[in-house]
């Protein structure tokens, strides 16, 4: 994400118009917890190899700086999936013609965490799963909700977890999440790395990422850890 992206970062601001919902909002974490996966894996024993999950979620930026800061979570990389590396190039997801979608591989301790919590984080504070190719000011099916999964236990876990949230009717509207099996990850430009970190007083990290890391630390408080 970069002023030239979408126009003016002016245009991104006045483009967020905040919804009120019943326990998630559009383009805004959840007000409370979601309800903890019935679905999920066991902690691992300690030393077992790590995992990963590629999560799609709007710009990368933002599900980058939550993931940095989840317990257990051992790296965080922006990136594209969905495409063919050929096409995995910022200028050209941008177009929104690749099938890549703005995603981030999160590795993470299976000791320390386990999937289910990492998709309870995903659904509430990294992005609103119900809006469909797109996430607040941004457009484009690069911006689209999605998860990439390499293992069919992944798969089920998350398709599991997308049940039990529609079941319970958190969401005001329906989840449109989709879950693929993962074809190929590819690391985005240097420039797009822990841009949130680098750069929190740019206007569109403070109006649109850095809430969701501070809904991270209020809503999941034993989760919450400073990198």
């Amino acid at each position: 994400m970069s002023f030239n992206k979408k126009g003016s970062i002016m245009a991104k601001i006045f483009g967020m118009i905040p919804v009120a919902t019943l326990a998630c909002g559009i383009a805004t974490a959840c007000a409370e917890p979601l309800p903890a996966p019935t679905h999920d894996d066991q902690l691992a024993a300690a030393g077992a190899p790590a995992q990963n999950i590629v999560l799609a979620g709007g710009c990368f930026w933002g599900v980058q700086a939550v993931f940095q800061h989840v317990k257990g979570v051992t790296k965080a990389v922006s990136g594209y999936a969905g495409g063919d590396a050929a096409t995995a190039h910022y200028a050209m997801v941008s177009t929104g013609m690749t099938g890549h979608a703005e995603s981030v591989q999160v590795t993470y301790d299976p000791a320390t965490i386990t999937l289910g919590q990492i998709l309870r984080v995903y659904f509430s504070v990294a992005h609103d799963p119900t809006e469909l190719d797109r996430q607040g000011p941004d457009h484009g099916t690069q911006y689209r909700s999605e998860i990439f999964y390499e293992t069919p236990d992944q798969q089920k876990i998350a398709a599991a977890y997308i049940a039990q949230l529609q079941q319970a009717k958190i969401f005001n509207a329906p989840i449109v999440t989709k879950l693929k099996p993962l074809r190929g990850f590819y690391a985005a430009e240097d420039y797009h790395q822990n841009y949130a970190r680098l750069h929190p007083d740019n206007p569109y990290i403070a109006i649109n990422d850095l809430p969701k890391v501070a809904a991270l630390a209020k809503l999941y408080p034993d989760l919450y850890v400073t990198p």
